[in-house]
């Protein structure tokens, strides 16, 4: 997965071989040395490329951090058609909270968040690159459960309802797994998932 869009420069057309391991080299660095001690130099140096190569694509650490651990997520975060919308709930669950567990994507996400605090571009940034992308997972759920006739049809609910809906399930698995240290098995998840269903009878 490439980074986010930047402006364009003139000059030879970008590698996306070198971006995928520029990536790579990023979520290993992480998961060895932690964000203190990771630096582009190093990550080059993994990744096979000049530092030029990655200076070109991004401007420091935060933001090839954040583009890292988004590229972790659009390649391996998906919503199986699991028969029904508790199952489809607990499937992702289970598979978010086994991404953000590993060292690397936990590592990433604490660093930049708290960089976030004092950084609006960077906030921005993570926003764009992690969270929206995400939320599609909530829409292709949402009409599957309509289709199976476990939802009623679109009531004019709108985008509002979605991002509460992502943000109680994000917000529940994040929790649990940064904040209290506290395993997501299937059991948990399928509390979760029933809770949501029950409550999204009241959003519809």
């Amino acid at each position: 997965m490439c980074p986010l869009p930047s402006p364009k420069r003139a000059g030879r057309p970008r590698s996306a071989e070198a971006d995928e391991a520029i990536l790579d080299a990023t979520r290993a660095a992480l998961a060895e040395l932690g964000w203190s001690g990771l630096t582009l130099g190093d990550v080059a140096a993994r990744a096979g490329v000049a530092k030029t190569t990655l200076y070109r694509r991004w401007p420091g650490k935060n933001e090839l951090v954040v583009d890292a651990v988004a590229a972790l997520f659009e390649e391996q975060l998906d919503l199986p058609d699991r028969g029904g919308l508790e199952a489809d709930i607990q499937g992702v669950v289970l598979r978010f909270a086994e991404l953000i567990s590993r060292p690397e994507t936990k590592t990433a996400l604490m660093a930049v968040v708290a960089e976030a605090t004092h950084d609006d571009a960077l906030r921005l940034r993570i926003r764009a690159a992690i969270v929206d992308r995400q939320k599609h997972l909530v829409l292709l759920g949402r009409e599957r459960a309509r289709e199976r006739g476990e939802l009623p049809p679109d009531d004019g609910g709108g985008p509002e309802r979605d991002d509460l809906i992502f943000d109680v399930i994000a917000g529940a698995v994040v929790h649990r797994v940064m904040v209290s240290s506290e395993p997501v098995d299937p059991p948990w998840a399928r509390r979760l998932a029933r809770l949501l269903v029950g409550g999204l009878a009241g959003l519809y």
